[in-house]
């Protein structure tokens, strides 16, 4: 008698929140976010924060994070096309290229200067063997592997004045974006935007804070409602706890691989 082996599969719940300054404001969330499991249990994901200073900041994060997924899942990739790292490098710069491209041309649609649609942009391809990163400004990915470890994968880029970071439409941004192809045996995976990487991280580190990744990851590995979990997510991000820290747009995607 032939017994199934069950292949973990990912699961992944993700919400973007207004944060307590915008919703004073009467401004609306500038954050956005977008994944898909694709094929052969190929996870892409991308988190974007518009500019505070950028009149459409919402579109152009919208704009980024849908076409740098898009752009991936038109390819029919699998997992053994990945295994080569200089293929994953280019399809991660192809992507946020694409990305870009759309948020000029969508500034063009609506008669408006790129900078009005400016956002960041973190754009993340992940198997059980694999996460790999591109990374144009601020905001975190984080892995953990199957001994537990967690790893920042990417450093926000704050630039040089406090609040100031770089955007997927500023000069040269696409050369110097950050790249990482971490191959290790992947458990867990979450992006977060700035507004939460003081509560995440160790910024004089770079170091991933544990107890805030790892009930998530357990939330998340548990969840057996993705419209349960997202309501419990999104709970959570507005909470008071969260409130006390941070007044900035939050976005937070977790994903788990399960069985």
């Amino acid at each position: 008698m032939k017994t199934s082996i069950k292949i973990p599969q990912w699961r992944v719940v993700a919400a973007s929140v207004c944060g307590t300054s915008h919703v004073k404001n009467k401004q609306l969330c500038q954050d956005a976010h977008h994944f898909l499991i694709l094929p052969d249990n190929v996870l892409v994901v991308a988190a974007a924060d518009g500019a505070g200073s950028a009149i459409l900041g919402k579109v152009g994060a919208m704009v980024a994070t849908e076409t740098a997924v898009e752009t991936i899942s038109k390819k029919e990739i699998h997992r053994a096309v990945l295994e080569d790292d200089a293929v994953v490098r280019s399809l991660l710069m192809e992507s946020i290229l694409t990305a870009k491209t759309a948020v000029e041309a969508e500034a063009a649609a609506c008669n408006k200067k790129p900078q009005d649609l400016a956002s960041t942009l973190i754009f993340v391809v992940a198997t059980p063997e694999l996460v790999a990163v591109v990374q144009i400004g601020d905001g975190v990915a984080v892995a953990k592997d199957s001994m537990g470890n967690l790893s920042a994968l990417t450093t926000p880029d704050n630039g040089e004045y406090m609040n100031e970071t770089t955007f997927l439409v500023s000069p040269g941004a696409v050369e110097r974006a950050q790249v990482t192809i971490w191959r290790q045996s992947v458990v867990n995976l979450s992006v977060i935007t700035d507004g939460l990487q003081w509560l995440a991280m160790n910024m004089a580190v770079s170091a991933p804070h544990k107890p805030f990744f790892l009930p998530l990851f357990d939330f998340v590995a548990n969840a057996q409602d993705k419209i349960v979990a997202k309501e419990q997510l999104v709970k959570f991000l507005r909470s008071e706890r969260i409130a006390q820290r941070t007044d900035d747009d939050l976005t937070l995607i977790v994903a788990a691989l399960t069985d």
